[in-house]
């Protein structure tokens, strides 16, 4: 009984102190497994953050110019005073006030916020911190998960102690994600506004800084009534941390905003045709997995020349600029060793990310001559002085059973021509006499040799150009004549390596596959060159090209081109409409301005270089009348070139001597007042 009464009275004091020291012990216990977990944090290396996945395209240089990653991302950074003041002080206003003063977590507003969704039972307020949103942007995906949000406090932590609070806002700055593909502040700015992000002004910076909160449904483009909304709260937000005025809020808020146009954006990567033909080698041609491309972190060492590549790009702007829908493309290889230098596809990436460069569906007109005048060269059946006459012809083929009658531009016909004044001026007649005298097919295996893979038709229309082929087989033709007859497949793609700097690809050394012979090539190089002479169809531009060049231009009533090529690039360019559109007389003549304006400022460093004369040709001085070999007396003389064992021996004997006198051949070495090679030389390395 008397045991009962005790045991019903007070706790005994050793069982009180017991109880003390367990609480105090479990907590001195949580402390110090919170310091240990603080200090492995403090300790442990952050994961590789998302963006910094992204798998890089590096210029010839190792210069890194783009990324790969999902859809159209748009990226800029830039340090944190290179943003307006304004912009910051809207974004702490409305995303975080306290930033500056807590540890990465707002316990106060953590508190609010459950205190608010218990009143109303929902999730309707959020206290996540800007420290918050960054770790969540940079390391995690958005799953509603436990695991997730002990991760990202995780996360936080380490931000707040490894980084200062405006190396955090920095960062936060150039990753958080303002809609229509800008990632970060200053992309954003120039997206919305066509401005750096320094220059924006409160109304402006308000508008941006509620667009994080919802980029889509805050987005000016998509809803200008939710923009203007949030504005308004981004607004009272400053008014109320006391970084503006109430009238100044107001002000802000009446203010017209001059949004850029969609389709006046331009992306922030560098060479993004480029980069969109180098995702489709390294993923379809070289196997590599698309997810490794675009989050593995490789390093795509490629062979773009950021310096043609400006060129390139510079050249279709100014010429392309002020006419509406009108689309060009660009390529250039180095005909050496296949690299490719410079690829334009479009005017516009950010309007259209359709590849002209590899567009199979428009007609090369006139600029494939080039492929059929090398065989005819190359057969032996017919050389530079060939003659047809430019006049009306209905040819028959086929055995007798089609007919075809081409005509020349604006009905201009030249009567008895030779090869090298056909090609000056294009004539069409001649072409046809050509492909019937060579054999279509005949032209189409060299075609195909030479790179040429799309479909061409054995007809006679495809000496003018009727098989429809991309500007990329073009450039690469072009290039095995620039290289002696030799082609190299074209390559971008150098060399693959992981995170780690290990090599897990590296492209073959360039193979040489002779197509024809070096003299066949240098002889119509010689002829392709006086396109761009005094009657030639690309003279126009020659004052613009200071160097030796050959080429040939090519009009459709739909294509514009010129394909050329100097000894260090093979050139195509071509300007046309997307919908078939009909070119006008300027629209058409804008190819051949793209043409030298890109390959002066491309190769401005590089100093003149003629065209190697390769063992197998005869420079021989003739009658351009007769196309036999010139005399003293003859009053036009030609300085030409054969295939040894093509060159005329005829002499000329229409002037001078009189009947029964011998005559001599003119000497090459002579210097006639006329045409010669010392006289090109001279204009080449002096004007």
């Amino acid at each position: 009984m008397q045991r009962l009464i005790r045991s019903g009275g007070k706790k005994p004091p050793r069982r009180k102190w017991l109880f003390f020291k367990l609480i105090l012990s479990t907590g001195l216990l949580a402390l110090f497994a919170m310091g240990i977990l603080l200090l492995y944090l403090y300790q442990s290396d952050l994961p590789l953050a998302d963006s910094d996945r992204n798998s890089q395209l590096l210029d010839q240089n190792g210069k890194s110019i783009a990324v790969f990653s999902s859809g159209e991302r748009n990226r800029v950074s830039v340090a944190l005073d290179e943003v307006s003041p304004l912009l910051i002080q809207a974004t702490l206003a409305v995303e975080d006030r306290q930033f500056y003063d807590h540890v990465g977590f707002d316990i106060k507003g953590m508190a609010r916020a459950l205190f608010v969704n218990l009143q109303k039972m929902d999730k309707v307020q959020g206290a996540s911190t800007l420290t918050q949103q960054l770790a969540r942007n940079l390391y995690l995906s958005h799953e509603r998960t436990w695991s997730r949000k002990i991760k990202e406090a995780m996360y936080t932590a380490q931000l707040e102690m490894k980084y200062s609070k405006d190396e955090i806002l920095q960062m936060y700055l150039n990753e958080i994600y303002y809609g229509g593909g800008a990632y970060g502040i200053e992309a954003a700015s120039q997206m919305y506004f066509g401005k750096p992000a320094k220059d924006l002004n409160l109304a402006e910076s308000s508008i941006l800084a509620g667009v994080p909160k919802g980029p889509t449904y805050y987005s000016p483009y998509n809803h200008m009534k939710n923009a203007k909304d949030r504005q308004k709260t981004v607004l009272s937000a400053l008014v109320t941390t006391g970084g503006i005025t109430q009238g100044q809020a107001d002000e802000a808020y009446s203010e017209m905003l001059n949004f850029k146009s969609q389709k006046q954006r331009i992306t922030a990567d560098q060479a993004p045709y480029f980069r969109d033909y180098v995702r489709n080698v390294v993923v379809h041609e070289l196997g590599f997995d698309e997810d490794l491309l675009e989050h593995g972190g490789l390093n795509i060492y490629t062979t773009l020349d950021m310096d043609a590549e400006e060129a390139a790009e510079a050249a279709v702007a100014s010429e392309l600029g002020g006419s509406p829908d009108l689309e060009a493309a660009l390529v250039s290889i180095d005909p050496r060793n296949g690299h490719i230098k410079a690829l334009v596809g479009g005017v516009n990436y950010a309007q259209s990310q359709y590849n002209h460069v590899f567009a199979t569906t428009r007609q090369p007109g006139s600029s494939f001559k080039p492929i059929m005048y090398l065989s005819a060269l190359s057969s032996g059946k017919m050389t530079s002085v060939s003659k047809f006459s430019s006049q009306p012809t209905l040819f028959h083929y086929d055995d007798n059973r089609k007919t075809y009658s081409p005509k020349n531009f604006g009905d201009k016909y030249l009567g008895d021509i030779d090869m090298r004044r056909a090609i000056a001026a294009s004539d069409n007649i001649y072409a046809v006499n050509t492909i019937l005298t060579v054999g279509a097919e005949q032209v189409i295996e060299l075609g195909r040799k030479m790179g040429i893979t799309s479909a061409m038709t054995p007809v006679p229309s495809l000496a003018l150009g009727t098989s429809p082929v991309s500007p990329f087989e073009m450039a690469s033709a072009f290039a095995v004549i620039s290289n002696q007859g030799k082609r190299i497949k074209p390559v971008a793609v150098l060399k693959i390596t992981d995170d780690q700097g290990h090599t897990l690809y590296e492209a073959p050394s360039p193979h040489e596959e002779k197509v024809v012979e070096p003299a066949a090539a240098y002889v119509l190089t010689h002829l392709l060159e006086s396109v761009f002479e005094t009657g030639g169809t690309g003279n126009r531009v020659s004052a613009n090209i200071l160097r030796p060049v050959a080429g040939k231009t090519g009009t459709t009533s739909t294509d514009a081109w010129l394909v050329g090529y100097t000894p260090e690039l093979s050139t195509a360019v071509w300007v046309g409409y997307d919908k078939g559109k009909i070119l006008g007389t300027t629209e058409s003549r804008k190819a051949a301005p793209i043409f030298a304006k890109f390959t002066e400022k491309a190769l401005e460093k590089v100093p003149p270089k003629i065209f190697p004369i390769p063992d197998g040709v005869v420079s021989l001085y003739i009658d351009p009348n007769t196309g036999m070999l010139a005399t003293a007396d003859c009053p036009d003389k030609q300085l030409e070139v054969f295939i040894q064992g093509t060159e005329p021996t005829e002499v000329c004997t229409e002037h001078g001597k009189g009947e029964g006198e011998s005559v001599q051949p003119l000497p090459v070495n002579d210097k006639p007042e006329s045409h010669s090679w010392w006289s090109d030389l001279k204009r080449w390395w002096m004007e």
